[in-house]
């Protein structure tokens, strides 16, 4: 069974027992917590059984249990003008949440 959901303005195409990272969510590690926001979902993923939601399907829940919170890798903006003396270097690191899809219901 496979869905894909949203969450964090991106879309994700999930199934039971993926591990992905998603923008930041404010649930503390170990907790378990669904998505309510599921777009589409397969119930065999072999595409004959698929439910579209228009914009989302209200029967369709995916349970997932917060793995980890962190950061990602470093990213280095540099902005420079040549002959004017300008140049600004700064760093960023986005956070993320990994969470484990335990069931499609």
């Amino acid at each position: 069974m496979i869905a894909v959901i949203k969450t964090g303005g991106k879309q994700y195409l999930v199934s039971a027992g993926d591990k992905i990272k998603v923008e930041k969510l404010e649930i503390e590690e170990g907790k378990e917590f669904t998505f309510d926001e599921v777009l589409l979902c397969d119930k065999n993923g072999d595409g004959k059984d698929v439910k579209i939601g228009a914009p989302i399907l209200k029967d369709v829940k995916v349970t997932a249990k917060v793995l980890s919170q962190g950061k990602g890798v470093k990213l280095i903006i540099f902005k420079y003008k040549p002959k004017k003396r300008y140049k600004r270097k700064i760093g960023h690191r986005q956070t993320f949440t990994e969470v484990e899809i335990l069931s499609i219901v």
